[in-house]
Protein backbone atom coordinates (compact mmCIF):
# COMPACT_ATOMS: atom_id res chain seq x y z
CA UNK A 1 0.00 0.00 0.00
CA UNK A 2 1.64 3.35 -0.94
CA UNK A 3 2.14 5.84 1.93
CA UNK A 4 -0.34 8.34 0.60
CA UNK A 5 -3.06 5.57 1.43
CA UNK A 6 -1.71 4.13 4.29
CA UNK A 7 -2.06 7.70 5.74
CA UNK A 8 -5.67 8.19 4.63
CA UNK A 9 -6.20 4.57 6.41
CA UNK A 10 -4.49 5.94 9.29
CA UNK A 11 -6.40 9.36 9.42
CA UNK A 12 -9.74 6.88 8.78
CA UNK A 13 -9.50 4.33 11.41
CA UNK A 14 -8.05 7.55 13.91
CA UNK A 15 -11.64 9.46 13.10
CA UNK A 16 -13.72 6.24 14.00
CA UNK A 17 -11.71 5.49 17.15
CA UNK A 18 -12.17 9.19 18.47
CA UNK A 19 -15.63 9.47 17.83
CA UNK A 20 -16.28 6.24 19.77
CA UNK A 21 -14.07 7.01 22.67
CA UNK A 22 -15.13 10.46 22.86
CA UNK A 23 -18.82 10.54 21.25
CA UNK A 24 -19.86 11.79 18.06
CA UNK A 25 -19.15 15.72 17.37
CA UNK A 26 -17.74 16.48 20.58
CA UNK A 27 -14.03 16.70 18.75
CA UNK A 28 -12.78 17.36 15.10
CA UNK A 29 -9.66 15.13 14.04
CA UNK A 30 -6.66 16.69 13.26
CA UNK A 31 -4.27 14.65 10.89
CA UNK A 32 -0.90 15.49 10.08
CA UNK A 33 0.14 16.57 6.76
CA UNK A 34 2.70 17.25 4.13
CA UNK A 35 4.89 15.29 2.04
CA UNK A 36 4.44 12.09 2.69
CA UNK A 37 7.99 10.91 0.92
CA UNK A 38 9.68 12.90 3.60
CA UNK A 39 12.69 12.41 4.83
CA UNK A 40 11.44 14.70 8.37
CA UNK A 41 8.52 14.97 10.38
CA UNK A 42 7.87 17.82 12.77
CA UNK A 43 5.29 16.45 15.56
CA UNK A 44 4.07 19.26 18.06
CA UNK A 45 1.63 18.66 21.26
CA UNK A 46 -2.07 19.27 19.86
CA UNK A 47 -4.18 21.42 17.44
CA UNK A 48 -4.86 24.69 18.68
CA UNK A 49 -8.45 26.63 17.97
CA UNK A 50 -7.44 27.73 14.49
CA UNK A 51 -6.20 24.28 13.26
CA UNK A 52 -9.39 23.08 14.03
CA UNK A 53 -11.26 25.20 12.71
CA UNK A 54 -9.30 24.83 9.11
CA UNK A 55 -8.89 20.70 9.69
CA UNK A 56 -4.69 21.57 9.34
CA UNK A 57 -1.87 21.34 11.99
CA UNK A 58 0.21 24.71 12.58
CA UNK A 59 -1.57 26.93 10.78
CA UNK A 60 -2.84 30.88 12.32
CA UNK A 61 -0.39 31.75 14.38
CA UNK A 62 1.08 28.59 15.46
CA UNK A 63 1.90 28.39 11.57
CA UNK A 64 3.83 31.63 11.60
CA UNK A 65 5.90 30.57 14.33
CA UNK A 66 6.90 26.97 12.91
CA UNK A 67 7.19 29.41 9.44
CA UNK A 68 10.14 31.17 10.92
CA UNK A 69 11.68 27.96 12.41
CA UNK A 70 11.64 26.46 9.11
CA UNK A 71 13.25 29.49 7.18
CA UNK A 72 15.96 29.67 9.94
CA UNK A 73 16.62 26.13 9.28
CA UNK A 74 16.43 26.41 5.41
CA UNK A 75 13.46 24.21 5.07
CA UNK A 76 10.37 24.44 3.05
CA UNK A 77 7.06 23.25 4.60
CA UNK A 78 5.53 21.59 1.87
CA UNK A 79 8.35 19.10 1.98
CA UNK A 80 7.96 18.24 5.50
CA UNK A 81 5.41 15.93 7.07
CA UNK A 82 4.09 18.06 9.96
CA UNK A 83 1.88 16.35 12.62
CA UNK A 84 0.81 16.55 16.28
CA UNK A 85 0.64 13.85 19.25
CA UNK A 86 -2.87 14.57 20.04
CA UNK A 87 -4.74 14.38 17.13
CA UNK A 88 -7.77 17.42 18.58
CA UNK A 89 -7.59 20.10 20.32
CA UNK A 90 -7.73 19.59 24.32
CA UNK A 91 -9.48 22.63 25.73
CA UNK A 92 -11.21 23.58 29.16
CA UNK A 93 -14.47 25.74 29.67
CA UNK A 94 -14.05 29.14 31.14
CA UNK A 95 -16.58 28.96 34.31
CA UNK A 96 -18.13 32.53 33.88
CA UNK A 97 -17.58 33.00 30.92
CA UNK A 98 -18.49 29.53 28.86
CA UNK A 99 -15.83 30.15 26.09
CA UNK A 100 -12.81 27.18 25.40
CA UNK A 101 -9.41 27.89 25.95
CA UNK A 102 -6.58 25.13 25.36
CA UNK A 103 -5.23 23.30 27.78
CA UNK A 104 -2.09 20.37 28.13
CA UNK A 105 -3.44 17.05 27.05
CA UNK A 106 -4.01 14.25 29.36
CA UNK A 107 -2.00 11.07 29.60
CA UNK A 108 -5.12 9.47 28.58
CA UNK A 109 -5.75 11.40 25.65
CA UNK A 110 -2.08 11.08 24.47
CA UNK A 111 -2.10 7.45 25.03
CA UNK A 112 -5.33 7.43 23.07
CA UNK A 113 -3.48 9.05 19.91
CA UNK A 114 0.07 7.82 20.66
CA UNK A 115 -0.97 4.42 18.18
CA UNK A 116 -2.16 7.03 15.56
CA UNK A 117 1.05 9.08 15.27
CA UNK A 118 3.11 6.02 15.18
CA UNK A 119 1.72 4.72 12.33
CA UNK A 120 1.75 7.88 10.73
CA UNK A 121 5.93 7.25 11.44
CA UNK A 122 5.79 4.17 10.56
CA UNK A 123 3.69 4.97 6.76
CA UNK A 124 6.38 7.72 6.23
CA UNK A 125 9.55 6.43 7.59
CA UNK A 126 11.64 9.94 8.21
CA UNK A 127 14.87 9.98 9.04
CA UNK A 128 14.67 12.75 11.46
CA UNK A 129 11.63 13.30 13.42
CA UNK A 130 11.93 16.74 15.21
CA UNK A 131 9.58 17.23 18.38
CA UNK A 132 8.46 20.57 19.35
CA UNK A 133 7.75 20.42 23.04
CA UNK A 134 7.43 18.13 26.01
CA UNK A 135 4.82 16.21 25.23
CA UNK A 136 5.96 14.38 21.43
CA UNK A 137 9.60 14.08 23.29
CA UNK A 138 8.19 11.77 26.10
CA UNK A 139 5.45 10.31 23.67
CA UNK A 140 8.09 8.87 21.28
CA UNK A 141 10.91 8.35 23.76
CA UNK A 142 8.81 6.31 26.18
CA UNK A 143 9.97 8.83 29.02
CA UNK A 144 7.94 10.71 31.21
CA UNK A 145 10.63 12.44 33.38
CA UNK A 146 12.85 13.20 29.97
CA UNK A 147 12.13 17.39 29.97
CA UNK A 148 13.19 18.96 26.52
CA UNK A 149 15.22 21.41 29.17
CA UNK A 150 17.29 18.20 29.61
CA UNK A 151 17.95 16.56 26.13
CA UNK A 152 16.78 19.72 23.60
CA UNK A 153 19.18 19.79 20.55
CA UNK A 154 20.49 16.30 21.02
CA UNK A 155 19.93 13.35 19.01
CA UNK A 156 18.17 10.46 20.61
CA UNK A 157 18.12 7.03 18.40
CA UNK A 158 15.10 5.07 18.36
CA UNK A 159 14.52 1.91 17.08
CA UNK A 160 11.16 0.44 16.86
CA UNK A 161 10.78 -3.12 14.72
CA UNK A 162 9.32 -1.51 11.42
CA UNK A 163 11.21 2.33 11.50
CA UNK A 164 14.03 4.17 12.86
CA UNK A 165 14.99 7.19 13.09
CA UNK A 166 16.95 10.26 15.06
CA UNK A 167 14.68 12.24 17.67
CA UNK A 168 15.55 15.77 18.10
CA UNK A 169 13.90 17.60 20.75
CA UNK A 170 13.84 21.19 20.37
CA UNK A 171 11.36 23.58 22.33
CA UNK A 172 7.58 23.94 20.70
CA UNK A 173 8.71 27.40 18.67
CA UNK A 174 5.41 29.08 20.79
CA UNK A 175 7.87 28.62 23.62
CA UNK A 176 9.84 31.48 22.80
CA UNK A 177 6.94 33.82 22.74
CA UNK A 178 6.41 32.89 26.77
CA UNK A 179 10.37 33.27 27.57
CA UNK A 180 12.41 35.43 25.49
CA UNK A 181 15.62 33.59 27.50
CA UNK A 182 15.12 31.04 25.51
CA UNK A 183 15.87 32.76 22.44
CA UNK A 184 19.67 32.87 21.96
CA UNK A 185 19.35 28.66 23.24
CA UNK A 186 16.32 28.37 20.52
CA UNK A 187 18.70 29.49 17.86
CA UNK A 188 21.89 27.18 19.35
CA UNK A 189 19.34 24.12 18.62
CA UNK A 190 18.60 25.42 15.10
CA UNK A 191 21.91 25.39 14.13
CA UNK A 192 22.59 22.45 15.36
CA UNK A 193 19.37 20.76 13.26
CA UNK A 194 20.57 21.92 10.24
CA UNK A 195 24.19 20.98 10.53
CA UNK A 196 22.99 17.58 11.54
CA UNK A 197 20.55 17.57 8.16
CA UNK A 198 23.81 19.00 6.16
CA UNK A 199 26.29 16.61 7.43
CA UNK A 200 23.50 13.16 6.63
CA UNK A 201 22.67 15.22 2.65
CA UNK A 202 18.87 15.65 3.98
CA UNK A 203 19.41 19.17 3.19
CA UNK A 204 22.42 20.74 1.32
CA UNK A 205 24.82 22.64 2.40
CA UNK A 206 23.67 26.53 1.62
CA UNK A 207 20.50 25.16 0.51
CA UNK A 208 17.14 27.35 0.98
CA UNK A 209 15.68 24.34 1.38
CA UNK A 210 16.04 20.83 0.25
Amino acid sequence: MKCSDQLEKIAADCSSFLEERYGKGTITPVMGEGDPGSRIMMVGEAPGAEETRLRRPFVGKAGRNLDEFLETVGLDRKDLYITNTVKFRPVKIHERTGSLSNRPPTKKEVNDCLPFLKREIEAVKPLVVVTLGNTPLQALADDKKTVIGSVHGIEIPVIWPQVSFCLFPLYHPASIIYNRSLGEIYLQDLAKLRMYLEEREIIMSGSTNY
